[in-house]
């Protein structure tokens, strides 16, 4: 596969939250490449310390790793400040830390649904508090936030994911209707079967699985993180100036 290259991305600034591995890892490859100064969130921060000498070994510009517990919103809005003080005023910001744990519908307490809201909801709201105010200041940015098509299909145990999932398109329609007027666009990608590790060890360690949802899509190949980043790039440069407010499925073909 040829990578574009989107000269309109070097020197800016972008934050990814889940940035350690799996999708995330892959955003923030993608923007290092393309020479953007990279900020990342992330709990594990052995997966994150282990991206950020990686990238660092290529050449590309070393990303400033903050570690968060995005449950936590002070410290989100802390960790936000860090990359800020370092980084500068962000361009892109990429809501993209989530957890699909399966839930048992009928045994599922209030607080493992506050949970499962937060991780996959809640940060996308205010990581875009935080960062919207320096959109403004550069007079342009681009938020990507993380959706699902398990809400769009109605993915089994994950009631709550799906929901949360939902609602993240619904915030980026009506945030883009907000910040539009400030050159701020703000678009949702939903994956469909990315099988990262974490994804194969939980979830799909039965390769009949994996073909059985391939078979469903219309393209016959694996969805692979790489596929999810290169729309971000797209949705993060200057030649997708006029769109906003959009949701995009990357599914190959399944729905």
């Amino acid at each position: 596969m040829t990578d574009t290259r989107y000269a309109c991305l070097a020197g800016r600034t972008v934050i990814v939250t889940g940035g350690g591995s799996g999708i995330g890892g892959a955003f923030v490859r993608a923007f290092a490449a393309n020479g953007a100064r990279v900020g990342l969130l992330d709990l594990d921060d052995e997966a994150a310390g282990a991206l950020v000498e990686e990238i660092a070994a290529t050449g590309a510009s070393r990303p400033v790793f903050a570690k968060c517990d995005l449950l936590d919103i002070p410290a989100l809005q802390a960790a936000l400040g860090t990359l800020h003080a370092a980084l500068g005023d962000a361009a892109v910001l990429v809501n993209n830390a989530a957890n699909d744990r399966r839930q048992d519908f009928l045994a599922v307490t209030e607080a493992e649904f506050d949970w499962s809201l937060g991780v996959n909801f809640k940060h996308h709201y205010f990581a875009s508090q935080a960062v919207v105010p320096q959109m403004r200041r550069l007079g342009f940015g681009s938020i990507i936030n993380m959706s699902s098509v398990a809400w769009m299909g109605g993915g089994p145990s994950m009631q709550a994911y799906s929901a949360a999932k939902a609602a993240v398109v619904g915030f980026t329609n009506s945030l883009a209707r907000d910040v539009g007027k400030w050159r701020i666009r703000v678009n949702a990608i939903a994956p469909g079967m990315v099988i990262t590790p974490r994804q194969r060890e939980l979830w799909y360690q039965d390769e009949a699985l994996i073909t059985a949802g391939r078979a469903r899509q219309s393209l016959p190949d694996p969805i692979e993180p790489e596929d999810v980043a290169a729309l971000g790039l797209f949705l993060a440069a200057d030649d997708s100036r006029m769109i906003t407010k959009q949701c995009f499925q990357i599914n190959g073909g399944s729905r």
